[in-house]
C-alpha cells in the first residue's frame, strides 16, 4: 500500500510504503517529533541531521538516525525524484547492527516504488 501526504505544494511529497506511517506513529513522542523534523528537511531538499547511506536496502536509500531517552530509532527513505520522497520503513533499533528482518522489510518496500 502506498499512501500520500500532501504537506506543501513547494515541498517534495512523502509517500509512505507499507505500514511505515503506522510504524512511525508507534514511536515515542520525542522520537516521532525528531523523525518529523528530519523528514520535513528531506522534503525541502536538505539532508537530515543524522543519516547514513543504506545501499544494501536499495540504490539511494538513506537511514535517518534518531536517538532519544527511549532508545534508538531509524527511518529508511529514498528520494526518487525532484517531487517525491518514499518512506520505506520506520523501526526501533535494539542491537548494534540493523536486523536482517528490518533490512529485508526495507528491500521489499523499495521494490514497491513505481
Amino acid at each position: 500500500m502506498i499512501s500520500k501526504n500532501l504537506y506543501n505544494p513547494r515541498m517534495k511529497e512523502l509517500y509512505w510504503l507499507g505500514a511505515s506511517l503506522d510504524d512511525l506513529r508507534q514511536f515515542p513522542v520525542d522520537a516521532r517529533a525528531e523523525a518529523g523534523t528530519d523528514l520535513r528537511l528531506v522534503q525541502r531538499g536538505v539532508d537530515p541531521r543524522d543519516w547514513k547511506p543504506m545501499p544494501d536496502v536499495g540504490k539511494g536509500v538513506r537511514e535517518i538516525r534518531i536517538r532519544t531517552k527511549d532508545g534508538a530509532f531509524r527511518v529508511f527513505y529514498v528520494v526518487e525524484s525532484a517531487t517525491a520522497v518514499y518512506v520505506l520503513h520506520a523501526f526501533q533499533k535494539k542491537t548494534q547492527r540493523t536486523s536482517k528482518q528490518d533490512l529485508d522489510k526495507g528491500k521489499a518496500r523499495y521494490k514497491l516504488i513505481p
